[in-house]
């Protein structure tokens, strides 16, 4: 009686056991697996925000001093294509000092051409708080993961350019970036407060955006750093992340981002035959489900849905279009 009595004692769990507590821990899991993606995708997206108002604050900064904001591009001649061909020195290159980067803007040589050997050190150099922490991890160099090793063509590089996701507001649409553009960093520009007529509350001034294959990297006053309202938040995101490999959970596009891919009319609904202009400079586009950060001129930074009405868009992305806005609206 003893030794059944031990054996009895010694015993273990059955199969079928094992199973039951595999397929509990199995359901826990994917229960709590959503909501801890979730927690970490709004850690993310604050972080973002953080970095632009941060970059707003150095714009600030630079008003005080110049009593202007920074150029978009610096350029004899526009308008400006997407080409390493140019003076081409980005707004980004001129808050270098007001955001800690003091060393690196005193490596940049304003004397040359940006795309010029001589900065070809500099524009290779990852600056974190000009990338989104939904970004791949990869992103840094070369915009996206399709152009992390892809030289420009005659010209000797160090390393490849390092991009960025966030962008200065150009324009209200979809047009070449040159001296007339209507939002607030183009061309030459040289925009104080004053001429923000609508105020700075309800101006957009940075967005995010999407690096594409062959951008030219943060220093370079391109469509790798200026960006417009011509089209809606988020459109194309889904043909641009799987050019180059797809999506992770974290940037897998809702059905409000697709809804923003369908060509749209200017009441937002869906035009028929709708052609994109040759090589455009293109609008505004994250890593986060259903929308992406903008900083206004004041130094707020709003997460815009995929499904504002694209006229207030517009009206936002102009700086004097004289057009009244609430926060309701977006």
């Amino acid at each position: 009686m003893r030794a059944r009595s031990r054996q009895n004692s010694q015993r273990g769990f059955t199969l079928i056991e094992l199973l039951v507590v595999m397929a509990i821990i199995a359901v826990l899991i994917s229960l709590l697996l959503p909501s801890v993606q979730a927690a970490r995708e709004a850690a993310r997206r604050m972080q973002c925000s953080n970095n632009l108002s941060q970059i707003t604050l150095a714009t600030h900064t630079y008003e005080s001093i110049h009593e202007v904001l920074p150029p978009g591009c610096v350029n004899a001649t526009g308008p400006i294509d997407n080409k390493a061909n140019g003076y081409h020195h980005s707004w980004v290159s001129q808050i270098l000092p007001f955001i800690e980067q003091k060393n690196l803007a005193r490596n940049i040589n304003f004397d040359v051409p940006v795309y010029n050997v001589e900065n070809a050190t500099a524009r290779s150099v990852v600056l974190n708080s000009f990338i989104c922490p939904s970004a791949p991890w990869s992103f840094g160099r070369g915009g996206t993961m399709a152009a992390q090793t892809t030289p420009i063509p005659g010209l000797a590089q160090v390393n490849p350019p390092t991009g960025t996701s966030y962008a200065g507001n150009h324009s209200d649409i979809e047009t070449p970036i040159d001296t007339t553009n209507k939002g607030v960093f183009f061309l030459n520009s040289h925009v104080t407060f004053d001429d923000i007529e609508d105020g700075s509350a309800n101006t957009i001034f940075f967005g995010e955006h999407i690096q594409l294959a062959g951008d030219l990297g943060w220093a370079s006053g391109t469509r790798s750093t200026l960006r417009n309202a011509g089209e809606p938040i988020n459109f194309g995101k889904s043909s641009i992340m799987s050019s180059w490999g797809g999506s992770s959970p974290a940037t897998s596009p809702s059905a409000e981002d697709k809804e923003a891919e369908e060509e749209v009319d200017a009441d937002g609904n869906p035009k028929p035959n709708r052609k994109p202009p040759p090589d455009p400079v293109g609008g505004y586009s994250s890593y986060h489900p259903q929308g992406a950060n903008f900083a206004f001129g004041d130094g707020t930074v709003r997460f815009l849905r995929t499904t504002i009405n694209p006229n207030v868009f517009r009206q936002l992305s102009n700086r004097s279009d004289g057009q009244l806005q609430t926060g309701e609206q977006f």
